[in-house]
């Protein structure tokens, strides 16, 4: 009994493992975790460990597989030392609207400011965003989606203010978000942790059949220096972590 019902759940994550956009780094009790709707945050470290797939035949259409290779370059691009992957499936139907939905939020930047951080160190809540501003938005010309950049500047404690440019695009069928810090980060103004374009979040929307997938990725280009890898992993990570739970639980 135990033997069939181990080769029944095989076939089943097998034949999800074909029918969802992922990679053989997505794990069979993590595909069961995203058939059900829930949740699944993965922190990886490095690109190589990404789930997402490259192959275009993963994917509905080649507009989906070329923003998302879009993603993908953009993050091998950074190199990151600290990274980390939220993702989640939601039905399509009864969501027909969700790009949009998403768009509106993202675009809210001044809403950003007051999401709940929960510190592990601290045991306490905290926002993540202490403020949050547009400071600059443009039209960006483009024939194949509505594009966006903004530049925007957020109060992030304990890095103090943060400049970041977004790029936001959406089509009928997809919403693209890219974020990116300009300045230095400094840790309670002590040390120097980060470098200017070397923190990013990308975040995907895309149709997969009958389902959306909503897929988060950040990462983070900072030295692993002994005595502070865990402590700047944690204040990052978990920092990218709670944005893109934020945004997804939104719907």
């Amino acid at each position: 009994m135990k033997k069939l019902f181990f080769i029944s759940l095989c076939l089943f994550t097998m034949i999800n493992a074909f029918a969802l956009p992922f990679n053989s780094n997505l794990k069979d009790e993590e595909l069961i975790k995203l058939d059900s709707g829930e949740l699944l945050v993965k922190n990886i470290n490095y690109s190589k460990y990404i789930c997402l797939s490259n192959k275009s035949e993963s994917y509905d259409s080649e507009e989906t597989y070329e923003y998302v290779i879009s993603l993908l370059d953009e993050i091998k691009n950074l190199n990151p030392k600290y990274l980390a992957e939220v993702i989640q499936k939601k039905p399509y139907k009864g969501n027909e609207d969700l790009p949009e939905k998403l768009q509106n939020i993202l675009l809210n930047v001044p809403a950003y400011a007051g999401i709940p951080y929960y510190s592990v160190r601290n045991e306490a809540y905290y926002d993540l965003y202490t403020s949050a501003k547009i400071l600059e938005i443009t039209d960006l010309d483009s024939i194949k989606a509505n594009s966006k950049f903004l530049k925007v500047e957020f109060d992030m404690n304990p890095f103090g203010i943060v400049y970041e440019d977004i790029t936001i695009k959406n089509t009928p069928d997809i919403v693209y978000y890219s974020a990116i810090n300009q300045n230095k980060l400094r840790y309670f103004d002590k040390f120097d942790c980060v470098g200017p374009q070397k923190m990013e979040i990308c975040i995907i929307l895309f149709r997969d059949g009958e389902n959306w997938i909503l897929y988060g990725i950040g990462g983070v280009n900072a030295p692993r220096i002994p005595f502070f890898v865990e402590r700047i992993q944690v204040s990052f990570i978990n920092r990218i972590n709670t944005f893109c739970s934020y945004i997804f639980s939104q719907f």
